[in-house]
């Protein structure tokens, strides 16, 4: 535990005299809880932190806003990508005082007063 404890003594700290987490050592330790057999309780105890700290960065790290490091050990689960299949436009069908935006056994009835601004943003929901 001397060596994390020198180690922790080398991170910055705030004005208020709480550590100041560079982003790549937040993202180091997140990485660190994805390998085989660790905890994010153990993790934090090696580097004097909360578990709910972690479980934070980790969150951070799932949205995005941390990029990991890749460490041996660590475990990924594997990602099957689809071919991407053409995406058929939505059709319109105005029948009297209703509008209906149809696509493929998706229909949505509006108002045949509705905003062309507002058909057009469900039309482009619908497409994705």
């Amino acid at each position: 535990m001397v060596a994390t404890s020198e180690f922790l003594a080398r991170v910055p700290r705030r004005s208020d005299g709480k550590r100041d987490w560079p982003p790549e050592l937040k993202a180091r330790i997140v990485a660190e809880t994805l390998i085989e057999g660790e905890t994010v309780k153990a993790v934090a105890k090696r580097y004097e932190l909360i578990p709910s700290t972690v479980s934070d960065w980790r969150r951070m790290a799932r949205q995005g806003k941390l990029v990991l490091p890749n460490l041996d050990g660590m475990d990924f689960v594997p990602v099957e990508i689809e071919p991407s299949v053409p995406v058929a436009q939505p059709s319109l069908v105005a029948s009297f005082s209703t509008l209906d935006v149809i696509k493929g056994d998706v229909t949505v009835r509006l108002d045949a007063a509705t905003p062309a601004a507002r058909i057009a943003e469900i039309a482009r929901a619908m497409a994705t």
